[in-house]
């Protein structure tokens, strides 16, 4: 299956706690690293992206798997 291509200030929806957010990418990880408060684990080959909720701000990390982009 084909990779979703997301870029930075996309907006994206996801599940959190049975609610749907709403938020925008902030950045692509594709190394292992330190993000919203958590270890991740990333590489080119299986990348995850630090999003962040419109409503409060907060910053989670994501497998593209788990991102929707809203229908316009």
């Amino acid at each position: 299956m084909a990779e979703k291509k997301l870029r930075k200030g996309e907006e994206v929806t996801w599940s959190s706690h049975g609610q749907t957010v709403h938020g925008e990418v902030v950045e692509k990880i594709t190394e292992d690293t330190r993000a919203a408060t958590r270890q991740v684990r990333a590489s080119e080959d299986d990348p995850q992206y630090r999003v962040r909720s419109d409503k409060t701000g907060k910053d989670a990390v994501h497998k593209p798997s788990a991102l929707r982009t809203p229908k316009k």
